[in-house]
């Protein structure tokens, strides 16, 4: 699943799981030490369904037929169900007459107990289920998206997402992913829809009175997580990869829009094929888009038929970032990694989820440096290392490994450690085996555990067991504990050419420095300036001699997880010799010394130094970084505003030359790297109030009234933000004209949040009423609240607490307890800390309360840093002229 950077939990807690013995060999289902919330002794070997949408009235009628094995005597079954009635219930067993039963729900623990009248025998069993349900708004289950289509007409399509704990709200089923079987769906649809499910259509029947009956393939053995079903009026593209079909389903006309994504999957399934060495099994594979949007994920990564909003898939040439179409191809790449990990392999219990993100991350990482070069992919582990880091300098994280007692609590488990720490992990542990070695533990892997359930340490020991000698323990220290090392280089001396340093191993920490750190055999790669890397395995103290002296790096080609501090000289000496280091330890240089100041590790000057020396002559891509670290400056500076117009001086004097100097409109033949540096800088510019960027921004605007394409283009949206953010009320009602005159349910949602960006409180207000209207969509509406939250954080707060049951209508179920800790964590109010605690105690459980817990303790530290960092930064950006 590729997430929205957001940090889900669900509201209710189930009941705590349990382990259970071990089921005889041979036998299907999950082994002894699997954590489970349902009777071990019955597992299912193979469901055969049939469902029949009513789109219109939002619900659903169907049948379910499940083949079951019984190994130990079982009074009753249990099965999870959610928002499920049930109808006839019949078991017959292998050899033995049809059994009646009685269906008994528990909603809180999302299960239904089957009662046949005395206990269950050992053997084989067919279970008839008759069933109904309902089809939801937002993304949980069966769900219905609303849109309009090309020629201006309502239409209504539906999709499934059953991760982690929905496709129960489909089937009654054993809803855990070790509980893996074989499945036939079929569905009774529209005449004229296009269904879709894992498989290709087996065969469809006219059924009459404007009917079909659409059989899919059986699908191979899978968790219940991954089954997929859509219907609507689709239109399908396709290719050839090898001997598998990939495809891309989008609403009629708009398969043109989705052109890279099936070029992506083209080209990745064949590279993909050979690094895992096991083919893809499956004779099709689509990337399915819906319209609107989820305040939750992206896409997921269903086995044959991946969904992806269309806002991660569809490219617009009226506004599509360069940046965007780099996502796009890197959520192709992710999903489809899944269909290997995750899908073919998968993880026993939700503990393990990171085996499926932190590699899908990792690897679409990998295949897209590959396979598109020119976009240098690989310079973006290290934003990606920060942002875990981000998490895990607070003494709220967890370690990439974690104990997830209920289903209910993976939700919270979908955020930067599983995914980004997962995925730098991965790079590290790559780094220390090999690429080639690494490789082969892989495969070996994939081979071993193909269509069945692992755990981490499987992993560890097939790398090993392919030549990484001593990588399970180091792999052990930074999966399951959490935290970040802190590598100090305590001095450093040049002998006879070569630089000795001296170094020792700490934690690095925002709000947890007091007591003692944590310890980790950290694999250090280290060089001096042009000198070879150096390698070795620190833990506690030790020493690396480098050849050469001059500046060095402690942290070479940035693969490291953990963060270098440094001697002042020598931060010194890298400003200087800035740009003859690679691009990617430029980048992360920048990132390790900005964090060690914020973190009171070192001055802030420092930092503040090296960005002040990144020269116009870089890379674009280091370039691209340089506006990220002046527009935080000026947030830390809010409710300062001389000091911040100070930094506002000094960033047009740093970025304008470079805007300049690559113009604001696209020229034939411009670097790979130029469009995202154009993107960065005009953005920067536009937050900080820069001048001449507001005055340009307002000319393209005021075109728009004699030429409706003026600002058509892939800095369209960036543009219209910089307005958004200084509308005024007509300017505010123009864009709201646009939002409804739109002419793709794409453009209309991106415009429609635009609405919520405004520095006017007053605007955002009316922001905030819109949202609860059916005018932007119910999919929109969150995503307006949400921007209204980055500019005012308390105001949406107040606001979702007084309409509390109407926000939460508007986002999936699986987000709704996050939504307070997601509109106020970016607060640096000491009343806001006080308000999320207050809402956690009243309405959540200590297990769901926990990303509130982190967006509290967010706060606290922000507070504290502005509070610490102030007087060094006005006095800096001050010297300035």
């Amino acid at each position: 699943m590729t997430f929205s950077k957001m940090l889900p939990l669900l509201l209710a807690a189930a009941p705590l799981a349990i382990a259970v013995p071990a089921l005889a060999q041979g036998q299907p289902g999950p082994a002894a030490t699997v954590t489970t919330q349902l009777p071990r002794g019955a597992a299912p070997s193979h469901y055969a369904i049939t469902v029949t949408p009513d789109a219109p009235n939002l619900k659903f009628t169907g049948r379910v037929a499940i083949d079951l094995n019984v190994t130990q005597a079982m009074p009753v079954l249990v099965l999870n169900a959610a928002d499920l009635n049930f109808g006839a219930v019949t078991l017959t067993p292998v050899k033995g007459k049809p059994v009646k039963g009685i269906a008994k729900v528990d909603a809180a623990a999302q299960t239904v107990t089957l009662n046949f009248g005395k206990a269950l025998a050992p053997g084989g069993y067919r279970l008839d289920i008759a069933y109904d349900g309902v089809i939801a708004t937002q993304a949980n289950g069966l769900f219905a998206l609303d849109y309009t289509d090309n020629a201006g007409q309502a239409k209504r399509a539906l999709f499934t997402q059953f991760e982690a704990p929905d496709a129960r709200r489909f089937v009654p089923s054993w809803d855990e992913p070790s509980y893996k079987a074989t499945f036939d769906l079929s569905a009774i649809v529209p005449t004229g829809e296009m269904a879709v499910g894992n498989m290709p259509v087996k065969d469809s029947k006219d059924l009459g009175g404007g009917r079909t009956q659409v059989t899919f393939g059986t699908t191979p053995k899978m968790s219940s997580y991954l089954l997929f079903f859509g219907l609507g009026e689709l239109d399908r593209a396709t290719k050839m990869a090898g001997a598998t079909e990939v495809g891309v389903i989008t609403g009629k006309g708009n398969t043109g829009k989705a052109q890279l994504a099936l070029d992506a999957s083209a080209a990745i399934l064949p590279w993909f094929n050979d690094y895992f060495g096991v083919p893809y099994p499956l004779p099709k594979l689509d990337n399915v888009a819906g319209p609107g949007q989820s305040q939750f994920f992206s896409a997921m990564e269903n086995w044959g038929a991946i969904f992806t909003f269309e806002r991660a898939l569809l490219v617009d040439p009226r506004f599509t970032t360069e940046a965007q179409k780099r996502r796009i191809y890197e959520t192709v790449a992710h999903e489809m990694a899944h269909q290997w990990f995750g899908d073919l392999v998968t993880m026993a219990w939700w503990d393990d989820l990171w085996l499926n993100e932190g590699f899908a991350s990792w690897m679409a990482t990998k295949v897209t440096d590959k396979l598109q070069p020119e976009w240098e992919m690989l310079l973006n582990r290290v934003g990606g290392r920060e942002s875990a880091m981000g998490l895990d300098a607070l003494a709220t994280t967890h370690p990439v490994v974690q104990k997830i007692a209920t289903v209910d609590q993976v939700n919270q488990a979908f955020d930067a450690i599983t995914y980004e720490k997962g995925e730098a992990v991965i790079t590290m542990l790559e780094g220390y085996a090999g690429e080639d070695v690494w490789r082969s533990g892989i495969r070996a892997y994939m081979q071993q555990h193909a269509y069945g359930n692992t755990v981490t340490d499987n992993l560890w020991q097939a790398v090993e067991g392919a030549g990484a000698k001593g990588l399970v323990s180091i792999a052990h220290d930074f999966t399951s504990q959490p935290g970040i090392p802190l590598v100090t280089v305590e001095s450093a001396q040049c002998k006879g050419g070569n630089t000795i340093l001296f170094l020792t191993q700490g934690e690095f920490s925002r709000d947890r420095k007091g007591g003692t750190p944590l310890r980790w055999n950290v694999p250090v790669m280290a060089q001096t300036l042009g000198g070879a890397t150096q390698r070795m395995i620190l833990s506690g103290k030790g020493q690396i001699t480098l050849p050469g002296c001059g500046a060095y790096v402690v942290n070479a080609g940035q693969s490291g997880y953990y963060r270098s501090l440094y001697p002042a000289a020598n931060v010194q000496a890298l400003a200087k010799n800035f740009t003859k280091f690679p691009s990617i330890d430029q980048i992360g240089l920048l990132a390790d010394n900005w964090q060690l100041g914020l973190g009171g590790y070192q001055p802030m000057d420092l930092a503040l130094d090296l960005v002040d020396a990144v020269p116009g002559s870089a890379s674009p891509a280091v370039l691209a970084q340089v506006p990220d670290y002046l527009e935080s400056a000026h947030e830390m500076l809010d409710g300062d505003a001389a000091a911040q117009a100070r930094i506002a001086v000094y960033a047009s004097a740093k970025l304008t030359p470079l805007l300049a100097a690559i113009g604001y409109d696209a020229k034939q033949g411009e670097g790979a790297q130029i469009p995202v540096l154009r993107s960065s800088l005009v953005s920067t510019l536009g937050a900080v109030g820069d001048k001449t960027v507001a005055v340009e921004a307002n000319r393209r605007f005021a075109a728009l009234g004699s030429n409706p394409a003026a600002l058509d283009g892939p800095l369209r949206n960036v543009w219209l933000g910089i307005i958004a953010k200084n509308a005024d009320q007509a300017t505010w009602n123009k864009l709201r004209a646009m939002a409804n005159g739109a002419k793709t349910d794409l453009d209309k949602s991106q415009l429609f949040a635009l609405l919520g960006s405004t520095k006017d409180e007053m605007l955002a207000g009316q922001a905030l009423d819109l949202a609860l209207t059916d005018e932007p969509g119910k999919t929109t509406s969150a995503a307006i609240i949400a921007q209204v939250g980055y500019e005012h954080p308390m105001l949406a707060v107040d606001y979702v607490l007084a309409h509390r049951q109407q926000y939460e209508a508007l986002i999936d179920v699986s987000a709704r307890s996050q939504a307070l800790a997601r509109l106020g964590g970016g607060s640096a109010d000491p009343a806001m800390a006080q308000k999320l605690d207050g809402y956690a105690a009243q309405y959540l459980t200590p297990e769901s309360r926990k990303v509130v817990d982190r967006a509290i303790a967010g706060i606290k530290t922000r507070i504290e840093t502005r509070a610490r960092l102030k007087p060094a930064l006005q006095r800096w950006f001050a010297t300035k002229k």
